[in-house]
């Protein structure tokens, strides 16, 4: 078989790149392929730190099960990028990542809705920001074409996410010699505001917590979710409901993985079929709440979200669910507050693949036979938004690095993007699953701490500052171009 190299790649393309850098014709020297967040991250990065990148993502040409729009980093689950308090895991990973110079952050701070202690955004202002930015890079080239081979001859960085098509996908399989793993993932309904009857609904946050115990939110503050109150009846009624409806039909190539499941992200069926109480202790549990009309907690509760900075549409928190449209509708309209309910999307499945990382990369993001070749994103085991932003991050800087004659850095294990990179690059092959950002996976202190806050305080502590080492060792300019390292006092 003749090797596909880059240049074949571009001959298939039969077109000629616009060429934006510098006003001449000058071939980039990293190419990114996909436009989700690790994508579009990646692509940042690597042109702000002086490399020539061509970006490819194959919509709106050829969609996926998921996306709807041609926009980069569009989000197809919920709008929300988790907790931003700054001794959670994901509000260290992010505060990180604000310190590295990361794009995607930026858009989502720019706009961001009210969500109490956590950071959502505006759907459509985000990944408008985000293509805005990345367009108009005048090192960034935006080629709407599906790449069907991986390329060869120029540094790329693999971002195509859970999604990747199945002509690239079966590329990729062919380099790694072996199979991949496959798990589905489900999207949640989204309603518009104005259809939720709020004589029955009502605004609140549940607790949230401070050493160890339980704070109510004060009078009108953090009310940031609408929440609809179920009684023990309801409920049980409710669960029966899901239970009895007819689930969509799973494409062929789906079915044969049909229980793999990933387990942060079950559907509600799913969730009903192992315990009648399992969504009562799970997505609908009422810990915190008070329905204002009997003074009382509700026996469950649904929550929904804000999902768009004008506070029309509304995301049922926890609710990704395969059900069959009509289905969907009837069983959630059961729902007290939702009995007029105005879907704008109704919650699907697809089947998300990954590569098993800790058997074909290393912790700077490039494949194991490869220097040349990084991957980012959900592909590799990062599960969640802002861990596919990291990985993005990681690889897009690299990448440049690699281009300019450095060599590429790895983040420490003490900080979250270290530990989470050096997670899924460690992790046992054989039973390598998706991982979010949490706590768990920084090493221990060390020292005797029991107090639970004073412990994450001081690994927060630690990760801080071991990032601020490590981008003082390597030379990293958070956002911008690479330089020696200047003398450093660590």
């Amino acid at each position: 078989m003749t090797p596909v190299t880059w240049a074949s790649l571009r001959g298939l393309r039969q077109v000629t790149c616009r060429a934006k850098y510098r006003g001449g014709v000058l071939s980039p020297n990293v190419v990114v392929i996909g436009g989700g967040l690790a994508g579009s991250e990646a692509a940042w990065q690597a042109a702000q730190r002086g490399a020539r990148v061509d970006l490819f993502e194959m919509r709106p040409a050829r969609m996926t099960p998921a996306h709807r729009t041609d926009r980069l980093a569009e989000l197809v689950c919920s709008n929300s990028l988790g907790s931003n308090l700054p001794n959670r895991a994901l509000g260290l990973l992010k505060n990180e990542l604000r310190r590295l110079g990361s794009l995607a952050i930026a858009c989502a701070d720019a706009t961001s809705l009210p969500a109490g202690d956590a950071l959502a955004v505006g759907r459509e202002a985000f990944s408008q920001a985000v293509t805005a930015a990345v367009q108009e890079h005048p090192r960034i080239d935006v080629i709407r074409e599906e790449v069907l081979r991986l390329p060869d001859g120029v540094v790329a960085v693999v971002a195509t996410g859970p999604l990747t098509s199945a002509a690239l996908a079966e590329d990729i399989e062919r380099l790694a010699g072996q199979g991949y793993l496959s798990f589905f993932d489900a999207m949640a309904p989204v309603v518009t505001a104005d259809s939720i009857d709020m004589e029955v609904a009502f605004k609140a946050s549940r607790y949230h917590w401070h050493r160890g115990e339980p704070v109510r939110p004060q009078a009108n503050v953090s009310a940031d979710y609408i929440n609809c109150p179920l009684s023990c009846d309801e409920y049980y009624a409710f669960v029966e409901a899901i239970k009895a409806a007819e689930k969509a039909h799973l494409r062929e190539f789906e079915q044969d993985d049909a229980r793999r499941y990933f387990e942060a992200c079950l559907p509600i069926e799913v969730l009903a079929a192992r315990s009648p109480d399992a969504l009562a202790f799970g997505p609908m549990r009422p810990v915190g709440l008070r329905d204002p009309r009997t003074g009382r907690r509700p026996f469950a509760v649904v929550q929904l979200r804000q999902d768009d900075l004008s506070g029309a549409l509304y995301n049922i928190v926890g609710f990704q669910t395969n059900l069959r449209w009509a289905e969907q509708r009837r069983v959630l309209r059961m729902i007290p507050g939702l009995q007029h309910a105005e879907f704008v999307r109704l919650g699907q499945m697809h089947r998300n693949t990954f590569i098993n990382s800790p058997k074909l990369l290393g912790p700077t993001m490039q494949w194991c036979t490869r220097d040349s070749l990084l991957f980012a994103g959900q592909l590799t085991g990062t599960e969640g938004y802002v861990g596919s932003i990291a990985g993005g991050l990681l690889a897009g800087l690299n990448a440049a690095r690699i281009t300019q004659g450095l060599a590429p850095v790895a983040f420490p294990p003490t900080t979250m993007i270290g530990a989470l990179m050096h997670y899924i690059t460690h992790a046992e092959p054989g039973s390598f699953q998706p991982m979010k950002a949490n706590l768990g996976l920084l090493p221990d202190l060390g020292l005797p701490i029991r107090d639970k806050q004073k412990r994450q305080d001081a690994l927060v502590a630690r990760a801080l500052a071991d990032l601020e080492a490590a981008i003082c060792a390597s030379g990293l300019a958070p956002g911008g171009s690479d330089r020696p390292a200047p003398p450093c006092n660590h």
